[in-house]
């Protein structure tokens, strides 16, 4: 198992996270969530996250991302989906 450091802590925290589109629409297909993709994936790369999965349905989508606990799943969720709604 590999484990990540900083100058505090040593960790391995993965999350699995999920979100839906509002009412359940299907609009997350073709263009659409490969530019999610890319974001989701430029999100994480300045948050010095790794993203693990990465699983878009027509109206959710699944990921699994490891994070370092200081900087908290909250915030890289907030950003995450704050990010790819504009």
């Amino acid at each position: 198992m590999n484990y990540k450091n900083n100058n505090n802590v040593v960790y391995s925290c993965k999350y699995h996270v999920i979100w839906c589109s509002k009412y359940r629409r299907q609009v997350l297909t073709g263009a659409v969530a490969e530019r999610l993709k890319d974001l989701i994936h430029q999100v994480a790369s300045e948050r010095q996250s790794e993203v693990i999965e990465l699983e878009i349905m027509p109206d959710h989508v699944h990921l699994l991302i490891e994070v370092d606990p200081q900087y908290g799943i909250h915030r890289l969720v907030k950003q995450l989906k704050g990010y790819s709604s504009r």
